[in-house]
């Protein structure tokens, strides 16, 4: 089989996923407090060729490339005021926590509101929480103390869906909360149309490749079988 067949394949596998975290990120340049996933390719290990015959090296070859990281990116997006009492934005580092149904995550959306026991909740309805763990109650006049807020350092976020994080806290963070305000999504939509198109050109060369190599063997099979 023709080497170069593998090597096209494993390209086009690899555009097709970094071309499901850049729709993703579309999905959610809207999303406040979101972060924007990179994906890392790399290459698989270069194989040597040799000749047949006498053993020299004739050079290294490439077998085809994957995915060998997905990094979050979690630089604080601009915030925006929004003059809603119950959105909270952190400036600066740190996650808000909540208390789910899997044990506490974390967040950077800060788009609140009160519960059926007048509890402060995210928008799925979790308890938020204070820097000691405990639900925060909103007050009679529907606001919320922004220094009640926990904000809590987190090592070794990865995402959960929903803007939620898994990881452990790690103490308080440096980050302040913002009362009547969001951050923005990280995402850059420019930027993620661009990835997108350079993704899909990128998809269809090796999908070129693959057609001129099965062409090309096409070829071959026939002009041999017709050979008398």
């Amino acid at each position: 089989m023709d080497r170069g067949l593998y090597i096209a394949a494993s390209g086009m596998l690899s555009e097709m996923a970094r071309q499901d975290i850049l729709a993703n990120d579309l999905a959610n340049s809207s999303t406040p407090g979101y972060k924007a996933d990179r994906a890392e390719q790399k290459s698989f290990q270069d194989v040597l060729l040799h000749n047949t015959q006498t053993g020299a090296v004739i050079g290294p070859i490439g077998p085809g490339s994957f995915i060998s990281r997905q990094n979050t990116d979690f630089t604080p997006a601009p915030v925006k005021d929004t003059g809603q009492d119950l959105d909270f934005a952190i400036e600066g580092d740190g996650f808000f926590s909540v208390r789910t149904a899997q044990g506490p995550r974390f967040t950077r959306n800060g788009s609140f509101q009160t519960g059926p026991s007048g509890l402060l909740v995210d928008q799925l309805g979790n308890q938020v929480l204070d820097q000691r763990g405990q639900p925060i109650r909103v007050a009679a006049d529907g606001t919320v103390d922004p220094t009640k807020l926990g904000v809590f350092t987190v090592t070794n976020p990865r995402k959960a869906g929903d803007s939620n994080f898994t990881g452990t806290a790690a103490g308080k963070a440096t980050g302040s909360v913002r009362a009547g305000a969001l951050e923005g999504s990280g995402v850059d939509p420019a930027r993620a149309m661009i990835d997108m198109m350079t993704s899909l050109r990128a998809y269809e060369s090796g999908q070129k490749a693959i057609q001129t190599i099965d062409t090309t063997l096409d070829q071959s099979a026939s002009r041999v079988g017709s050979t008398s």
